[in-house]
């Protein structure tokens, strides 16, 4: 009875080793322009470029443009030039540069170059997750001052909106003092709409010595639209509410305020070596309950790839103004650049 339980043991465990080996056997197809046939395993498409893990070769990129077709049986979220959003597989089509969309056995035919973003439906929570983390280091031995500084970008993705978290840290220190802190942290839900439109809901906290704000908490409500979208550039902008909760550092009572919000984000990609990314972003927020009061903050951030595109290597730039800061001893604007290492995930 013994060795009977134990052969069927040893027969379930081939049995699962198989199917697993047949699961990783199920490959997607790109054919390019040219003829060549790539199997492997696509893992996105965002900015005109393709990533795709193949065995032996690991995981490469490859320019939109050089697509005819694709082949996938696998479920992705298919974003169009137009804003239009399909959850569905892929499926050749005879027509050059053209593709079948398969959604809920209908076929929907459309063109390569239309196509602006693809990310497979995932069901692991990791999988599903992408993002990087940054780490930046200047000193000067004739000051002896030295500023460090730490980023991280999350995202989290499901059908039609995601979760984004984003942690931007710069210390500078003299000698052993801390002489000035800034932090920036913000939690957000993005969902996605019709015509290019969505809307995100997100929560933030803000740290700035030099601006005199010990501690400040904002609920942001914001409406976005993509103002232009295709394979080297996304450019896109927003309008909404801010409400806001601030500690000064001196004994300034804390306050309660109520903003107008106004963004604008550009993401810039260029795929011939060197790799480059830009990332650049303008905030403005003209005050109602403290009339005459404003804040602006721009951030820019170049990267170029070395070694692979999972570690590049840039600098991050800041300015921040506030018309009138909470502490009345504080400066008006902040500034700032940095060096950066990154390594992104996903």
């Amino acid at each position: 009875m013994k060795r009977i339980s134990l052969y069927l043991i040893l027969f379930l465990i081939l049995l699962l080793s198989a199917q697993k080996r047949g699961l990783a056997q199920k490959t997607d197809t790109i054919v390019h322009i040219n003829g060549n046939v790539l199997t492997g395993d696509l893992k996105k498409l965002v900015y005109g470029v393709f990533t795709w893990k193949m065995d032996g070769m690991g995981t490469i990129s490859f320019e939109e443009v050089k697509v005819n077709t694709i082949i996938s049986k696998k479920q992705f979220e298919i974003k169009m030039k137009d804003g239009t959003i399909y959850f569905g597989s892929l499926d050749s089509s005879r027509i050059h540069r053209k593709v079948n969309i398969l959604v809920e056995k209908q076929r929907k035919l459309v063109a390569i170059d239309d196509i602006v973003e693809v990310y497979p439906i995932k069901r692991s929570f990791w999988m599903r997750t992408s993002g990087n983390f940054s780490l930046g280091v200047n000193y000067s031995k004739g000051s002896d001052v030295a500023t460090v500084a730490f980023s991280s970008y999350l995202i989290y993705r499901k059908k039609k909106s995601y979760f984004e978290f984003n942690w931007d840290n710069n210390n500078t220190y003299q000698a052993d003092t801390l002489t000035s802190s800034k932090l920036d942290a913000m939690f957000a839900w993005q969902r996605l709409l019709k015509d290019k439109w969505s809307y995100q809901v997100a929560v933030g906290a803000t740290q700035n010595s030099e601006l005199g704000t010990k501690l400040r908490v904002d609920l942001n409500v914001i409406g976005l639209r993509d103002i232009s979208y295709n394979i080297w550039n996304r450019l896109y902008a927003g309008a909404g509410l801010s409400v806001s909760r601030e500690t000064p550092y001196d004994d300034s009572a804390e306050q309660s305020d109520l903003a107008g919000l106004f963004q604008i984000v550009w993401k810039v990609y260029k795929y011939t070596i060197p790799k480059v990314w830009v990332d650049a972003n303008i905030s403005f927020l003209p005050y109602f309950t403290n009339w005459g009061r404003y804040r602006a903050v721009i951030n820019l951030n170049p990267k170029v790839s070395i070694f692979s595109d999972d570690f590049k290597i840039g600098f991050t730039s800041y300015y921040s103004f506030d018309s009138e800061p909470s502490s009345d001893s504080s400066s008006t604007s902040d500034y700032g650049i940095n060096l950066q290492l990154t390594y992104s995930f996903h």
